[in-house]
């Protein structure tokens, strides 16, 4: 009796172990479950601030791009008004070096009616051509030259062609009707010119 009493006690005693070894296996797994879903919550959570950030951010960008759109547009419109103002400016820049040269002819005028000397009327013309002449220079303008050049539509206009005894005349600027001028390297007028054929 002894011996079944003590394989039965055997019996008992891996039954409590299996027993207590799926208690320990549930617990593990619950405490697993519990691990894993706390692990998830702290995840999403990490998600969800990282989000945030990225959504303040975003916003961040946003006004900031609000804001450089803004003042590019504020840039626009100075340079337009700088720009305006410059042009008239610059017209009226022009136009004080023009009185001068305006007063000069006044007093000629005023000169030729007092005297009768046709070379000192002759040298005060003169004397004012050449002033206005210095003026448009110094501003940038300069005449095309024409006389014997060869033809260039790019700064002459031919209104006749002459035939010539000379070949090497030929497809050159002959006479000069009216002079051309140019404004820093930009043709302004055209000279109009008559070419050899």
């Amino acid at each position: 009796m002894g011996d079944k009493k003590n394989k039965k006690s055997i019996e008992i005693e891996e039954a409590k172990q299996t027993i207590d070894s799926d208690v320990t296996l549930n617990d593990v797994v619950e405490e697993s479950a519990d691990t894993t879903n706390v692990e998830e919550v702290d995840e999403l959570e990490a998600l969800r601030t990282a989000l945030q950030q990225k959504e303040e951010e975003l916003e961040k960008v946003n006004k900031e791009y609000l804001f450089l759109m803004a003042e590019f547009d504020n840039f626009k419109k100075r340079m337009m008004r700088e720009r305006a103002e410059l042009m008239r400016n610059a017209a009226e820049q022009v136009l004080k070096g023009l009185l001068p040269i305006l007063d000069d002819f006044e007093r000629g005028l005023t000169a030729i009616k007092d005297t009768s000397d046709a070379d000192a009327v002759k040298e005060g013309m003169q004397l004012i051509y050449k002033k206005f002449v210095k003026y448009l220079e110094q501003n940038g303008v300069k005449e095309i030259p024409t006389n014997e050049q060869p033809f260039d539509v790019d700064y002459h206009e031919a209104i006749a062609m002459v035939p010539v005894g000379d070949e090497s005349l030929k497809g050159k600027v002959i006479d000069t009707v009216l002079k051309g001028y140019i404004l820093n390297d930009k043709v302004i007028r055209h000279a109009k010119v008559v070419v050899g054929q």
